[in-house]
């Protein structure tokens, strides 16, 4: 039955502070281990923003023995130390992806469909994983033990490593997309509502990739309308 360690009122948190910020371990691993098993994954999303795009997730159950130099959340490394900590995270690791297309999106929204993606991403793995970390507030329903870290990115090794998959992942998708949709700059904002990519959707409207439940989408097609 799914069920979760930390309910979200005893959520682990992380110190924000920039004078105590503190670099990703294996600690919050090696606890859940002890209690429950060595196959710990690290769970996060990429893409609950955008205007455009599907939202990706990505799970990743590192080699202890293995671990790439450099892992932190994906947001605090320059593209091209992700694109090589991308290939060092699947050459090592047990990975699984999940993707939440826009459509879903819009039907059930982005918070219930980044749930479901994450829980595709755990299927996706070669074998299920004894618990998870999962980055953020909210759990999605897997059966393991799941805990949520607030900062998770930042504070675990793990969530690190699929904060990394998850994002480079979805950035090469909307670089993909923009080949075919040329004028929008999905290859530089990926999807994201920069003035850009705002004047970008008045003049050439929205294309099937487009999250129409988005306040900004929807303000294009009514005045299409």
């Amino acid at each position: 039955m799914p069920f979760s360690l930390t309910p979200s009122s005893k959520l682990i948190r992380f110190n924000t502070n920039p004078m105590n910020q503190l670099r990703p371990s294996f600690d919050e691993e090696t606890k859940l281990a002890g209690s429950f098993g060595s196959r710990i994954a690290g769970i996060d999303e990429a893409g609950r923003g955008p205007w455009a795009g599907p939202v990706v997730a990505a799970a990743v159950i590192l080699d202890p023995d293995n671990i790439p130099d450099g892992l932190n959340d994906s947001k605090q490394i320059k593209a091209g130390d992700r694109d090589r900590l991308f290939d060092q995270i699947l050459n090592g690791s047990d990975v699984g992806i999940g993707i939440g297309h826009v459509g879903q999106i819009d039907r059930d929204n982005i918070l219930q469909t980044t749930l479901w993606t994450m829980g595709q991403a755990v299927a996706d793995l070669t074998a299920a994983p004894d618990a998870a970390l999962v980055d953020g507030n909210k759990c999605p329903e897997l059966n393991c033990p799941v805990q949520a870290l607030v900062k998770g990115d930042g504070l675990s090794l793990s969530v690190a490593a699929a904060s990394i998959i998850a994002k480079v992942t979805r950035d090469r998708i909307m670089v993909d997309l923009a080949r075919n949709h040329p004028g929008y700059g999905w290859e530089r904002n990926k999807g994201y509502g920069t003035a850009e990519h705002h004047r970008a959707i008045y003049r050439l409207g929205v294309t099937a990739h487009y999250r129409r439940s988005y306040k900004p989408v929807r303000a294009v097609l009514n005045r299409q309308t």
